[in-house]
């Protein structure tokens, strides 16, 4: 090769050496630009932390009322089973009349004869104060005819009582019903004696309804103060509100748990007696706290921390947070970050606080 052809190649490679030069000590020219970095985010909402409690309980009658006759008797008929609705003075039960309506037609023939004792008396002593006044009686004679004629008057009085008396025992062998509601047992059975006050029906009220649950102690303040809401099983989507009105003075001896009744005026037909139901205790609204995922939170040693995305520039920013309390899955933080604040959910120990991220998805809490 001669030399004209390799000076002019070895000019050409000298004259690219200074720009190849200049191009690797730029280093951005040197370095690709990095592409955003895609994250999932969750938007951060405060509000009232409530911490709930659920137990299992019956739904009973405020008022159950074991009925009985007022009077001892042999049963005639028994008029109600067990699940039927009665009114008030509805009757639920009859005793034989025989001996009852004797003892009426007794006391009414006692009064018939006070009657005549009392007329008798009194014309006596009519007669007697008159014979005084003329002088031809004396005053121990008046006064045993008046003595006669108040005992007669006694005796009438007493005589009228008794056959009162009858009259409510005769009306007492037909047992009724006090009050609306249902009948959710029956003790007696036609031909059965029964004694005065015996239970014979017993009645539940239908006007009040409430839950029975046993609390704990631990939760015996939150069970008085705090609030009340009870799900039917056989409703899980509706809710009643429901009042503490009733709680054991002492702990039962064997499960160590106090007996609740909670009232719920708002219980209709469709809440049934012996209905299962969850009772569902909060706490008052205490601090205002924000539920994040426990995979948002970074930490390598300085406290726990979030990435905050500006989904503007995309930009994050790293800040601190005041942990209020840990969950299975989530944290429940009381500050350090704004209301709406969108916070990286996941793959927090992957980003640089210089890097740009993409926000391509966001989680609801």
């Amino acid at each position: 090769m001669s030399d004209q052809s390799v000076f002019p190649r070895l000019f050409n490679v000298l004259a690219v050496l200074p720009a190849l030069a200049v191009a690797a000590c730029d280093p951005m020219s040197a370095q690709p630009t990095v592409p955003a970095r895609p994250v999932l985010v969750t938007n951060a909402h405060y509000e009232s932390q409530i911490s709930e409690r659920g137990f299992v309980g019956t739904i009973r009658p405020r008022i159950e009322s074991d009925l009985g006759f007022r009077v001892a008797g042999k049963v005639a008929k028994r008029l109600a089973e067990v699940g039927t609705l009665v009114e008030a003075g509805q009757p639920l039960a009859l005793l034989d009349e025989v001996d009852l309506s004797l003892q009426a037609e007794q006391a009414a023939a006692e009064l018939s004869a006070a009657n005549g004792v009392m007329a008798q008396a009194t014309a006596a002593e009519t007669r007697a104060k008159e014979l005084r006044q003329k002088g031809w009686s004396t005053d121990a004679q008046l006064d045993q005819a008046k003595a006669t004629a108040d005992e007669a008057r006694a005796r009438l009085n007493r005589a009228e009582r008794s056959v009162e008396l009858t009259k409510n025992s005769l009306s007492y062998a037909r047992l009724e019903a006090d009050a609306p509601g249902v009948v959710t047992a029956t003790l007696i059975e036609p031909g059965q004696v029964v004694s005065a006050g015996q239970t014979a029906i017993r009645v539940a009220r239908l006007a009040e309804k409430e839950v029975v649950v046993a609390i704990p102690e631990t939760l015996l303040a939150r069970a008085k103060s705090g609030g009340a809401q009870v799900s039917i099983w056989s409703e899980p989507g509706r809710n009643y509100v429901a009042k503490l009105r009733e709680l054991a003075p002492s702990a039962d001896p064997v499960t160590r748990t106090y007996l609740a009744k909670f009232s719920m005026p708002g219980a209709g037909d469709a809440v049934q007696l012996g209905m299962t139901a969850t009772l569902t205790l909060s706490d008052p609204a205490s601090e205002r706290v924000a539920r994040l995922p426990l995979s948002a939170l970074f930490n390598q040693g300085n406290g726990p921390s979030v990435f905050v995305v500006d989904g503007n520039t995309g930009s994050i920013t790293l800040k601190p947070v005041s942990v209020k309390s840990y969950e299975s899955s989530d944290v429940l933080i009381s500050g350090g970050v704004d209301e709406g604040a969108s916070v990286v959910a996941l793959g927090v120990q992957k980003l640089d606080p210089a890097q740009k991220v993409k926000i391509v998805s966001s989680l609801s809490f």
